[in-house]
């Protein structure tokens, strides 16, 4: 069982400027292909830096207006190249990465989009939050399939064929009998691993049989 990869999600065919493009031509990218970033890339095609909706907007926001109650920010130095007004450096991935690990880095670097780079460091690729979103939109017979035959089937002990599994909309609900009950917390984290799933909830003989414990005082004392 394996996750999917920023390869199989990535944009291949990049616009990129570098850093001498300036302010104007940035924008008429970003409406021309209806994108909201641009890596900037050197002599060498190596990313050393994005610029976002978010940077150009900057300078938007720098402007004079006498009918706005807001203050502007302190007045700073024009930034109106690509070298000047991008997020630098770029924080940047691989294609052999997989999509949970390209989604941790984001959330961790608090970034929308990567750029993708090959062994050399030249940009091959970008993936963006909705790229990586689209392994959701995983069909729920594949997601059921991957579950009773690479989960279900490779944790010793685990009888598939007494295990019930069934996926809604990526909500995979698991019934019948897991023995020996030691086994569950592996399968349910195993389960979650699995591309496309959005919960998990048990409902085996085993959490069944915890629940009724649960609100039975006088059987959980005896």
């Amino acid at each position: 069982m394996q996750h999917q990869t920023v390869k199989d999600v990535m944009t291949q065919e990049v616009v990129r400027v570098v850093p001498e493009t300036g302010f104007r031509e940035i924008v008429t990218l970003l409406t021309e292909f209806d994108i909201t970033a641009v890596p900037v890339v050197d002599v060498d095609d190596r990313p050393v830096g994005v610029v976002s909706e978010a940077d150009l907007m900057r300078t938007q926001v720098a402007q004079d207006d006498t009918e706005s109650d807001l203050p502007a920010p302190p007045p700073g130095p024009a930034a109106v190249t690509a070298g000047q007004l991008m997020t630098s450096p770029a924080v940047c991935t691989t294609p052999d990465v997989s999509v949970v690990a390209a989604a941790r880095v984001m959330a961790g670097r608090h970034v929308k989009r990567l750029p993708v780079v090959d062994g050399h460091g030249r940009l091959v690729g970008m993936v963006s939050r909705g790229d990586l979103l689209r392994v959701f939109l995983r069909d729920d017979k594949a997601i059921r399939t991957e579950i009773v035959e690479e989960v279900l089937d490779d944790v010793p002990g685990v009888s598939p064929a007494a295990v019930g599994v069934e996926v809604e909309q990526g909500l995979v609900v698991l019934s019948g009998t897991i023995e020996p009950p030691e086994l569950v917390p592996l399968v349910l984290r195993l389960c979650r691993a699995v591309d496309g799933v959005v919960s998990v909830t048990d409902r085996t003989n085993g959490a069944l049989a915890r629940a009724e414990a649960a609100s039975d005082p006088e059987a959980s004392e005896s």
